[in-house]
């Protein structure tokens, strides 16, 4: 498999960086500044909004959207929306009653410097501003069908049956319990693994793609998802705090449901980068994909 630096790293670079400067000016624009009352939940909701970030969800979202020539009108309020998702649900994952974590991207985490209280409240807005984001999109009444489609799908992949709070739900049952890989299967898929489908299948979404385009977005959406958390497992055992921007090794600690405590270091790797090889063989139907595909290898290749 051939790396992103085999490919152009320089280009790759300066697309994720364009991209990350769009979504800045758009998210700039959706949430409401720090001086707008009641200001402290404004800071608060920016503070973990801007604190950086790889941005991967969202522009997965711009990635195949770009692919099916979709707005930019209606593409980045809704990679905007998916970002707001992923935020609140780092904020409250770092809260004391569920990771109990001090550090988020390399800085204090919003519980730490706002409190318990107005973290919890953070979250709840974000998610909030989320829908309304996506309920307020300017779109023709011939694709209020698509739109309906888009909030519904961002919807599901948050959510308690097969999304990342239900996830989330198993991930918490799970700790210092037994456990086999269909289960870890499952909180992964669920936890991790359907927001980021969902991510793509937006884009998808609004270009109306076919049947079997979905169905081709899907399985690299849950090819890459699945990837992308088991990678995230083995940084936690071999990452730095300043590489990964967060306390590594808790998942241990917890003795949480992972990869690497079920079959260990190099073999997860391996289930990573197969994950990634059926990713992109989905991708082969797409002739403009080579963005996702740089993706998927970039998600392989991170180290944060």
């Amino acid at each position: 498999m051939r790396s992103v630096s085999e490919r152009g790293a320089t280009d790759l670079a300066e697309y994720l960086s364009a991209q990350r400067e769009r979504l800045h000016r758009w998210l700039d624009q959706l949430v409401p500044s720090e001086t707008t009352p009641p200001e402290v939940i404004h800071r608060a909701m920016r503070y973990s909004l801007f604190a950086g970030g790889k941005r991967l969800r969202p522009i997965l979202a711009i990635a195949t959207g770009e692919m099916f020539d979709v707005p930019e009108s209606w593409l980045l309020p809704t990679a905007c929306a998916l970002e707001m998702i992923h935020t609140y649900s780092l904020i409250h994952d770092d809260l004391p009653a569920l990771d109990n974590d001090d550090w988020r991207r390399g800085r204090p985490t919003c519980h730490k410097v706002f409190g318990e209280a107005i973290a919890l409240l953070a979250g709840d807005a974000l998610l909030t501003l989320a829908f309304r984001t996506l309920a307020e999109i300017p779109i023709p009444n011939s694709h209020r069908d698509r739109q309906a489609r888009v909030i519904a799908e961002i919807a599901r992949a948050a959510g308690t049956v097969e999304g990342m709070i239900g996830g989330q739900v198993l991930d918490l049952l799970t700790e210092g319990e037994p456990f086999d890989e269909p289960t870890l299967t499952a909180i992964h898929r669920m936890k991790t693994g359907a927001l980021i489908t969902a991510s793509v299948r937006v884009g998808g979404i609004w270009g109306g793609a076919e049947p079997e385009q979905m169905h081709a977005l899907t399985r690299y959406g849950e090819c890459l998802g699945l990837a992308f958390q088991i990678i995230d497992d083995v940084l936690d055992v071999t990452g730095t705090p300043e590489e990964i921007g967060k306390t590594p090794g808790k998942d241990a600690a917890a003795r949480k449901a992972t990869y690497p405590s079920l079959y260990g270091l190099e073999a997860s790797r391996q289930k990573a980068q197969a994950l990634i090889g059926e990713a992109l063989e989905a991708l082969r139907p797409f002739p403009r994909s080579e963005r996702l595909a740089d993706l998927a290898r970039l998600v392989l290749e991170r180290r944060a």
